[in-house]
């Protein structure tokens, strides 16, 4: 069987590493048919628009897109390709997992978290304004709604039950935004009781910052609104080692959406030197949405076992804080293909193997 996927490389280093995941694809085995569609500022070069509409009909025919990075102007500039995306293809769960596979470089090496962040609305919205004349003050608006708290919830805690995850903790500030913290802590609570059989609780989101910086290991699952999953995201991957390994899932109605968490880094571009594993773990999550077990099981584990070697990894992965020993940094093309060459190798009944510390963390997702 051969499956259609849209491929949009991005900017900066996205064709970079996308191209590493397409190498480590074709290691797999499994036929896929890229179409590519083209966002971003390549796209406003060549078409005028950063989302040109053609980019949206290819995820809407295929069901199935794996994403690089896009670059997002700060302060001034076009609106943001990532979410106008998640926007007009409603791709309302963000799926964030952080397992840390960084070897000697992940302080917290049992950490094994899964973010499900609200992408549609809340303070990402878009419905901003300035509120004088003069452009002294500007108001954001934060918009949450019923349908959209139910949906994401839902999705958590199917989520928890697919894959076997221990807890589902919701994430909100409803001390303080009464109403629109208020709503989703209601809905929360209100989904939970249709779901006894797994584990639910709360925290305010900045409790919960302070609770994963000092014991990540008593969390599994979290749900919660756009702004707070977007910033809890990048805290786990710190967690876990870093964006460069953080992988991304966007889910709408049948369709999907595998993107990493970090951004372009268009001061990189073109140099060969971004870590790709990120991007190949967007694959993995991606084979194993379309039921391609095994083939995903064996992209985790030479992603694994090329970390732990310390070998052939990009100057991130080499850094001193990473390793006791030092290492020659690869490029982002050479790591892909020890990846890809270890692919076919693997032994899916040795254990991994693990950096110092390190628990069982990941046997739960391994089995699923």
């Amino acid at each position: 069987m051969t499956y259609r996927v849209t491929l949009i490389p991005g900017d900066g280093i996205g064709p970079e590493v996308t191209s590493a995941a397409r190498v480590v694809a074709e290691a797999t085995g499994v036929s896929i048919d890229w179409e590519i569609a083209e966002a971003g500022e390549k796209a406003i070069h060549d078409q005028g628009t950063p989302l040109p509409e053609s980019v949206l009909d290819s995820i809407r025919k295929n069901q199935l897109a794996l994403k690089g990075p896009i670059t997002t102007p700060i302060g001034s500039g076009f609106r943001s390709v990532n979410v106008a995306l998640r926007q007009q293809l409603d791709l309302y769960a963000s799926i964030r997992p952080a397992r840390a596979i960084a070897g000697e470089g992940t302080r917290f090496p049992e950490t094994d978290l899964v973010v499900v962040r609200e992408a549609t609305e809340g303070l990402y919205s878009g419905v901003e304004h300035w509120v004088d004349r003069d452009h002294t003050a500007a108001e954001t608006i934060n918009i949450i709604t019923r349908k959209a708290s139910d949906r994401v919830i839902r999705f958590a805690f199917e989520y928890a039950r697919k894959n076997r995850r221990r807890r589902v903790t919701a994430v909100h500030k409803a001390n303080i935004m009464k109403m629109t913290g208020g709503l989703f802590q209601t809905a929360f609570r209100e989904m939970a009781a249709k779901y006894p059989d797994i584990p639910s609780d709360e925290r305010l989101i900045d409790n919960m910052c302070m609770q994963l910086a000092k014991k990540p290991e008593e969390y599994d699952t979290i749900v919660t609104t756009n702004l707070f999953g977007d910033i809890l995201s990048d805290l786990c991957a710190g967690l876990a080692g870093g964006l460069g390994v953080a992988p991304g899932a966007l889910y709408g109605e049948n369709l999907a959406v595998f993107e990493p968490v970090h951004g372009s880094a268009p001061k990189y571009a073109g140099d060969d030197k971004a870590d790709p594993v990120a991007e190949i773990l967007c694959l993995e999550l991606l084979l194993r949405h379309i039921g391609e077990t095994e083939a995903a099981e064996r992209v985790f584990r030479a992603v694994w076992e090329t970390i732990a070697e310390k070998k052939v990894v990009t100057y991130d992965l080499a850094l001193p804080g990473y390793t006791q020993h030092p290492v020659a940094p690869s490029s982002c093309s050479a790591m892909a293909k020890e990846i890809a060459r270890k692919v076919p190798l693997i032994d899916l009944h040795k254990p991994l193997p693990r950096p110092p510390g390190a628990g069982h963390a990941h046997d739960r997702h391994l089995e699923g």
